[in-house]
């Protein structure tokens, strides 16, 4: 066939079909996932797919979604259609927010909130709901379950983090000689001196303490969701910004990020990264507007 235009090749990457560059007219095709849940039906529609139209592979992207492998130009519209009948969309590019990604918090003995529940309603109301918002620049949010991080939310442009605080009762504090909580603070926070002391500014709220104690000098002050904004990889890498405040309810998470895309809808300038916006503007400028 004809080289195909650059024109064709924007119009199908806008639709999560992406050039091969080894070739002139073969695309992979970015399935979203849910967070990277996906069902085993829907797993082997893609894998006929793969088979039918593809080379018969598959590739895991960084954001969690798949892509069908080796897909002859002439092939994406009928592969698509394939997809919307069994529920699955192509997509997942362009200036607008990205597929949510997650942890497996929910799961993990280490999750500290419900990851699973908490990134499904952000991709319902922000990768689905605000899918024709047109942005800045992309925008990417994830979700981990706990401080270790392990999907970077501190290096997305929003990024939320289980926490759980914990609150040191002193009256049942009885001064172990070899104490079971400053012995198993993972991060050499909690210092035991008369009494067993966790600095607040230097607990990253694991809560792997709270309960430990067998004299229950420990419990729950809150379990929440500590947010970061303004993070990003790649060419340039920005840590993002903790927020002055630690969110209790799933609702309050979700309004925060709303009207951060919002902010950053009206207020990026056209090409810019929101953590590039944050430092044009001061993140003490930006978190004011947001908390306000």
């Amino acid at each position: 066939m004809a080289k195909i235009s650059q024109q064709d090749i924007q119009r199908v990457k806008g639709l999560g079909c992406l050039q091969d560059k080894r070739f002139d007219d073969v695309f992979n095709i970015r399935v979203i996932t849910r967070n990277g849940k996906i069902t085993a039906d829907e797993q082997r529609a893609i894998a006929d797919i793969a088979d039918k139209y593809g080379s018969g592979e598959i590739a895991l992207t960084t954001r969690l979604t798949m892509e069908i492998q080796g897909v002859k130009y002439d092939d994406i519209d009928a592969v698509c259609e394939e997809l919307k009948s069994h529920g699955l969309f192509s997509g997942g590019t362009g200036a607008k927010v990205r597929p949510v990604v997650s942890c497996k918090g929910t799961t993990c003995r280490f999750g500290l909130i419900d990851t699973f529940s908490l990134s499904q309603k952000i991709h319902e109301r922000f990768f689905v709901g605000y899918n024709s918002v047109k942005l800045p620049h992309k925008f990417k949010i994830a979700v981990g379950g706990c401080p270790n991080n392990c999907v970077k939310p501190d290096l997305n442009d929003v990024g939320v983090i289980g926490q759980r605080t914990p609150l040191v009762d002193e009256e049942k504090c009885r001064a172990c000689k070899v104490c079971v909580i400053e012995k198993n603070c993972p991060i050499h926070n909690a210092k035991k001196q008369e009494k067993i002391v966790i600095d607040d500014k230097g607990c990253n709220n694991c809560g792997r303490c709270v309960g430990k104690c067998p004299f229950g000098a420990i419990g729950e002050k809150v379990t929440g969701y500590r947010v970061y904004i303004g993070g990003r990889w790649g060419k340039k890498t920005a840590n993002g910004k903790m927020i002055d405040k630690l969110f209790e309810s799933e609702d309050e998470v979700l309004d925060f990020i709303e009207k951060t895309i919002n902010y950053y809808k009206d207020n990026g300038a056209d090409g810019e990264r929101f953590a590039d916006t944050i430092n044009r503007i001061g993140f003490d400028e930006v978190q004011k507007a947001l908390l306000k």
